[in-house]
């Protein structure tokens, strides 16, 4: 391990999702003074061309040079490792790792992981966006598992959560109408992933009695096993 390693956010997809995470590593190390938090480099830039725009529509910009631009802006400023609270952006994931020598956490890959290791049932009930379901990006991971994906009934309600939060709704009714999306794919599934951070930022008390995991906690746990010092 690095003596002091820095991670490098890339942020912006939205600006309430990075900023959770931030959260939840400030909330999830155990420190005892300024010290002993992970030192972070944030780069939050919600101009980034739109991934849905670009993968579904087909009419967006390229959002791949934006992303490997702030990359390695982030590894220039003393990045050495790399953390994206996105899960759509992952679909341009190794032209990030191709443009830099430091790695990126792969919360896909992580989550799907986390998933099996549930070892709830293959059914996966995944709230993601459109782009995520149509691009496959967890559908491959979890098959690498043995696992399948279900998807919502009503995925375009749901994307109208994602698009509320980016709008700066996460209020008491977006939480009820997730809760009640999610308690529905339950019926069809054996375990539920929150798959785009937008909805994490909804997801407290998802679907009460159903397992469910959460891309952005366990981004936040790759993050702290990386960067904290080890127990002897």
């Amino acid at each position: 391990m690095n003596p002091h390693p820095v991670l490098g956010i890339i942020g912006g997809m939205g600006p309430a999702a990075t900023l959770d995470l931030m959260r939840r590593i400030l909330e999830r190390t155990p420190a005892a003074d300024d010290a002993d938090h992970v030192h972070l480099l944030v780069e939050s830039n919600p101009k980034i061309p739109s991934r849905i725009a670009h993968l579904i529509e087909g009419t967006g910009e390229d959002p791949t040079a934006e992303l490997v631009r702030i990359a390695r802006n982030l590894e220039a400023g003393g990045a050495t490792l790399l953390a994206m609270p996105c899960n759509t952006a992952h679909g341009y994931a190794a032209a990030i790792r191709a443009a830099v020598a430091i790695p990126l956490l792969d919360m896909v890959a992580l989550t799907a992981a986390r998933v099996a290791a549930t070892g709830t049932g293959s059914r996966v009930g995944l709230l993601a966006s459109t782009a995520v379901h149509r691009t496959g990006l967890y559908a491959r991971a979890v098959a690498g598992h043995g696992l399948s994906v279900v998807a919502p009934t009503d995925q375009a309600a749901l994307m109208d959560l994602i698009r509320g939060v980016k709008a700066g709704r996460a209020g008491a009714a977006e939480r009820a109408s997730l809760q009640a999306i999610a308690t529905a794919l339950a019926r069809e599934a054996d375990v539920l992933v929150v798959a785009c951070t937008e909805l994490s930022v909804l997801a407290d008390g998802l679907a009460p009695g159903v397992p469910w995991v959460d891309s952005l906690d366990v981004l936040t746990d790759a993050v702290l096993a990386a960067t904290l010092p080890t127990k002897d």
